[in-house]
């Protein structure tokens, strides 16, 4: 089975371009998303995908920040999941795919010599395991600057990012909605344009607020929002 993993931060950051560019890689892959602040790899759907994983399933990343952005937690997850012969794919950092590793794994000399000379065989037999541990822990660095790198990435575009806000702020430019203001849609409008003609509320029509919320099935917050907005917009009118 092929998962595609996709996380944000905050749920008001679009998660839309990490679908696409592990749909246009893996098209068939089962998309799992997610929206959790934090840095721990404790989240809520992550651990139900992390439970059904079996042997030979795949799990696709956009990048290795969406699996942690902790580097010791990210390579401790990593290493578990390449025990459990689960498959990892990072789109934007191949190299240290699963598959990667093993390969780099794979070409590592660990055959016992044996030239029937004990001294020459103890000789030998020492620099093949000094080469094996040494490539070992060779990729295993190459895996862990990588959730290094990709930690150092956000810590830095969270510091550009309000470094831009002050520098905007000092320029005297509006950071945010100004308080007080509303932001119209065109579903919001619609809706109080069809109260203003419909509730007894507001002098027009004969439906009572109970009425108007079952007939155009609109939620009891969104409906007295409205109600409470058209109120305070008719009243600076002075109508």
């Amino acid at each position: 089975m092929v998962y595609g993993y996709c996380r944000i931060s905050t749920k008001k950051q679009s998660i839309e371009r990490q679908i696409r560019n592990i749909q246009s890689a893996f098209p068939d892959a089962l998309i799992i998303q997610e929206a959790y602040t934090g840095t721990s790899v404790n989240r809520p759907e992550w651990n139900k995908l992390y439970k059904r994983l079996t042997s030979n399933d795949t799990v696709v990343f956009d990048s290795v920040s969406r699996m942690s952005r902790n580097a010791s937690e990210g390579f401790a997850l990593y290493k578990e999941l390449f025990d459990r012969n689960i498959r990892l794919v990072f789109l934007k950092e191949r190299h240290i795919d699963t598959d990667a590793y093993r390969d780099a794994l794979s070409g590592i000399v660990s055959q016992q010599f044996e030239s029937g000379d004990d001294a020459t065989d103890e000789l030998v037999n020492a620099i093949m395991a000094a080469v094996n541990k040494f490539m070992m822990n060779k990729v295993e660095q190459d895996i862990y600057k990588a959730f290094e790198q990709s930690e150092k990435e956000v810590a830095d575009l969270r510091q550009r990012t309000r470094e831009g806000i002050e520098t905007a702020r000092l320029n005297g430019k509006q950071i945010g909605a100004v308080k007080g203001s509303r932001y119209e849609t065109k579903k919001s409008k619609e809706m109080k344009d069809s109260m203003l003609k419909c509730c007894k509320a507001f002098g027009r029509g004969g439906m009572s607020d109970k009425e108007f919320i079952e007939r155009f099935s609109i939620s009891n917050n969104t409906f007295y929002k409205y109600k409470r907005e058209l109120t305070l917009e008719r009243s600076e009118r002075g109508i």
